[in-house]
């Protein structure tokens, strides 16, 4: 019985054979077709995909996806060198600093976020847009001609839809997150520069003046932003650059007098040979820096310290621009330029750093001590004066003078006009 259940060696081999072969070749595979489907490794119980046709698919998105990436970084590009990135950076700076200052003792962080993105967005914009009026200008000069428009990298519609789209949308940011106000100013200093100073950029040198009354609107945004008004301490910023664009873009002017006539641009350097005029022009506007740091210490916006700083610092720049004056020459224009370069951020750090609050609370805990016979004394003390007795209380007396008053010491254009009040 045993030895008729045990197989011979050549039996024994038969069946590991017959098991060992192949599904193709294995005997049950005529009759049981799904044994070879299960024997298939690229099998699947839905569908059938072959292993090339995945691997194509997969390289075809990788490469997509490169493209796209690539795009992307194309086009960030081009928008990066349409808003002037480095130069728009400076306007949310001095944007910022208003709001600071705008806002007393407490800093609304969020507000200042947003301001500065609105603010962002929308000198962006303008950017853009003096690019897309000045192509055919910025192909003639050395340092402009590999720009985005002049080189072809974009299309003159699609940096206007650009500059179009982060203009509104930066208005709006300011309107909704700011006010109303902060607003209209962005979208009035995007149309001065854009369809005023661009155009004049190509007529006559007062466009230089126009742009410096651009960049000196920034600062004022921010403030209004922070506080919702205009008050005098707001303009003290926007005088200061104001008067610093000037010797800023004279040195400018001066050093790259060859490139602006071949752009066709019209600049006062171009008509002053000898640099005589441009000198003395930046030297002017650096003297005018020298008071602001008195008046934002008079005016209760910073204290000594910094009238001391600012004075010093106006004097440093002002000795460069009389250095100018004295020898025109390549050499000291670039020594002024770059002394301007250094003013402003010295400044307006300064200025955030030695501000004043002007928090009143003090004074309102000393006059609720006041004591009630103090009170009815001081109101016997004042009868005489209702009574019809002479008072001198002009504007011109012996009381503190307001700070409007100093507005005509030096010919700044944001200030108002002094105007002294008598009394009736």
């Amino acid at each position: 019985m045993w030895r008729n259940a045990l197989l011979s060696p050549s039996r024994h081999r038969c069946h590991l054979q017959l098991f060992r072969s192949p599904p193709s070749l294995h005997p049950f595979a005529p009759a049981r077709p799904d044994l070879a489907r299960r024997y298939s490794c690229s099998a699947s119980p839905s569908q059938s995909v072959s292993a090339d046709s995945i691997s194509a698919e997969s390289g075809d998105l990788s490469s997509r996806f490169g493209e796209a990436v690539q795009l992307g970084r194309h086009y960030g590009r081009c928008y990066w060198e349409l808003s002037k990135a480095r130069l728009s950076m400076l306007v949310v700076a001095t944007s910022g600093t208003g709001f600071v200052l705008g806002s007393g003792s407490a800093v609304d962080f969020g507000g200042l976020c947003w301001t500065c993105g609105g603010t962002m967005m929308v000198a962006a914009a303008a950017n853009s847009l003096n690019q897309v009026f000045e192509i055919n200008n910025d192909a003639k000069m050395k340092r402009t001609q590999r720009r985005p428009l002049p080189a072809g990298r974009i299309s003159v519609p699609h940096a206007a839809a650009w500059a179009s789209s982060v203009g509104i949308a930066g208005t709006a940011m300011l309107a909704c997150q700011a006010n109303a106000f902060a607003a209209g100013l962005a979208a009035s200093n995007l149309m001065l520069y854009a369809f005023v100073y661009t155009p004049l950029k190509q007529i006559h040198p007062v466009n230089t003046w126009v742009g410096a009354i651009v960049g000196a609107i920034p600062p004022l945004l921010g403030w209004v932003a922070a506080s919702g008004e205009m008050s005098l301490n707001a303009t003290i910023l926007p005088a200061a650059l104001y008067f610093w664009q000037i010797p800023h873009f004279m040195a400018l002017a001066y050093l790259c007098r060859d490139d602006y006539a071949a752009g066709g641009f019209k600049m006062l350097s171009l008509r002053d040979a000898s640099g005589q005029r441009t000198s003395l022009v930046a030297l002017r506007n650096c003297l005018y820096l020298v008071p602001l740091g008195y008046l934002a210490y008079d005016w209760g916006l910073a204290s000594g310290w910094f009238c001391l700083e600012s004075s010093l610092l106006t004097l440093a720049i002002s000795a460069t621009a009389f250095s100018f004056y004295c020898h025109r020459t390549t050499h000291k224009a670039r020594k002024m330029f770059h002394a301007s370069l250094l003013y402003l951020p010295v400044f307006m750090s300064g200025l955030l750093f030695h501000r004043l609050t002007g928090d009143n609370s003090l004074t309102q805990d000393c006059s609720l001590e006041v004591s009630k016979p103090l009170l009815d004394r001081m109101d016997k003390d004042e009868e005489p004066m209702h009574e019809g007795a002479d008072v001198k209380q002009t504007a011109g007396g012996g009381g503190p003078r307001p700070p409007v008053a100093y507005a005509s010491y030096a010919p700044f254009p944001f200030l108002p006009v002094p105007s002294y009040v008598s009394s009736t």
